[in-house]
């Protein structure tokens, strides 16, 4: 009777073990997964930041941002980085009218770049963090996905633009409830 209870035990750890494995491999598959997806976001909002650009450099005649800009966009997977850090460098170095629409396309397609990027290199971290892991290395867990990697640009700030107003929503007309109060 003692050596049922041995058994019984190595049973439920090798459950527990596999249930354990499961999870991070799921884990593992769904990290790889957003990173791929954040990189995809990443590279679509740097195409509208680079063609936003191009509408603002025809506009002001600005043969040098023109030029960085048909760079980003035409740019292979090798040489992005330092295409759009050019790109971010010219855009920088021109003063811009915040009245323009076009200007003001640039500066929202520019805050957006920041923030895909800051998803991206966040999920970068997190998808590599798990690669790090012991039983992922052990048993492989990660092989079937390519590493992701970190998409190192400067900061794509725009010099003197005030922040662009969010609009509020208009107040619920009089006699009308609000809805979270229905």
């Amino acid at each position: 009777m003692p050596r049922m209870w041995w058994v019984v035990g190595v049973v439920v750890l090798a459950a527990i073990f596999s249930a354990y494995l499961g999870w991070t491999a799921q884990r593992v598959e769904r990290l790889h997964t957003r990173a791929r997806s954040a990189e995809r976001a990443l590279d679509a909002h740097l195409l509208r930041r680079a063609a936003a650009a191009a509408v603002v450099a025809e506009q002001s005649e600005t043969v040098e941002l023109y030029a960085a800009a048909r760079l980003a966009l035409d740019a292979e997977p090798g040489e992005r980085e330092s295409a759009e850090n050019d790109l971010t460098r010219q855009l920088q170095t021109i003063s811009l009218d915040p009245a323009d629409p076009a200007v003001r396309t640039l500066a929202v397609t520019s805050r957006r770049v920041v923030l895909a990027r800051q998803v991206h290199t966040d999920l970068v971290r997190d998808a590599l963090n798990a690669r790090r892991r012991v039983f992922v290395r052990l048993f492989r867990l990660a092989r079937r996905y390519p590493r992701p990697y970190y998409f190192d640009i400067v900061e794509p700030s725009l010099p003197d633009m005030p922040a662009i107003p969010v609009p509020t929503p208009a107040p619920p007309a009089e006699g009308v409830l609000p809805a979270q109060a229905v």
